[in-house]
């Protein structure tokens, strides 16, 4: 359960060796991929860089053993999550910084897709069966 960042040379005694860097949340967090904060607003608003919002939200992309283990939580793997940044801990292993470690009482919400059948709605009785 470790989220891959990528390739990494290092010098050795003059050689070069090649590894990866790996990020695995422990205890009671999940690993989040910040989504792209929006610029504008539906109705038009251009935010300024500045503006503090309270929640934001992003994608699971690792889950420590101990959340993974425990039925009590429904945060899964590739989830999308509103959590707040307070507490949350920035990972620097990529340029554009947008990995956190967060603490799992710290997600707010999970986003859930649920797809829809078209069906056809069958009576539950017939009306002629029906005693007056």
């Amino acid at each position: 359960m470790q989220y891959p960042s990528g390739a990494c040379q290092s010098l050795k005694n003059g050689e070069a060796m090649n590894f990866n860097e790996s990020v695995e949340p422990l205890g009671r967090r999940i690993l989040i991929r910040k989504d792209d904060s929006r610029q504008t607003t539906k109705g038009g608003i251009v935010l300024p860089d500045q503006a503090e919002i309270p929640t934001i939200t992003g994608r699971v992309v690792e889950i420590s053993a101990q959340i993974e283990n425990d039925d009590d939580f429904p945060v899964r793997k590739y989830d999308k999550v509103l959590f707040h940044p307070k507490n949350a801990i920035p990972v620097d292993l990529e340029s554009d910084n947008v990995l956190f470690v967060v603490d799992i009482d710290d997600v707010m919400a999970v986003f859930r897709r649920t797809s829809v059948t078209d069906s056809t709605t069958e009576p539950l009785e017939d009306v002629d069966d029906i005693d007056a």
